[in-house]
């Protein structure tokens, strides 16, 4: 219980002290959105995550499967627990879920609220439940730069006044 409450405390206030001390592998320019207890399983020290990564508000990450519970009287030890990998360059969603075992490659979107069940190939965009191939990085990247506007960097008051201005509000 005090190992809990410990834990929560840092992912709240030391973000990079809970980081270390549950031992998952960030690489340098990745950002984690939401609180961080709530994001990673209890085997944290099995998911690795690249560079220059984003994950949103309430990503899971799954390194076990309770499901097994439901043979907990004939096998009382039973675990299933795989490590989670996710290459650099990755955006995962508000609210998507991955689940143990599964490798996400590198340049990849998965899509807000999804489950990725299965390995996610380099430059795709995946999304659903289960999550599956949606399109291309290139096919998205030509998608979106028509509908890109260029407030990142701007002050909150500068953006706002921006964005009334640009939506006519």
């Amino acid at each position: 219980m005090f190992r809990r409450a410990y834990l929560r405390m840092l992912s709240r206030f030391y973000p990079h002290l809970f980081i270390a001390k549950v031992g998952v592998r960030i690489g340098k320019g990745t950002r984690v959105m939401g609180s961080l207890y709530h994001i990673f399983s209890e085997e944290a020290y099995l998911i690795t995550i690249g560079e220059n990564c984003l994950l949103s508000s309430e990503v899971t990450l799954l390194t076990h499967d309770g499901s097994v519970d439901v043979f907990r009287g004939e096998f009382p030890r039973a675990d299933r627990i795989k490590p989670i990998t996710i290459g650099n360059n990755v955006f995962i969603g508000h609210r998507a879920i991955v689940m143990p075992g599964v490798t996400i490659g590198s340049n990849v979107v998965i899509g807000a609220g999804s489950v990725v069940n299965k390995d996610v190939p380099d430059n795709v965009v995946y999304a659903g439940v289960p999550a599956r191939f949606i399109k291309t990085i290139e096919e998205y990247k030509g998608k979106i730069l028509k509908e890109m506007i260029e407030t990142k960097g701007m002050n909150e008051q500068d953006k706002r006044a921006f964005l009334e201005k640009y939506y006519n509000r």
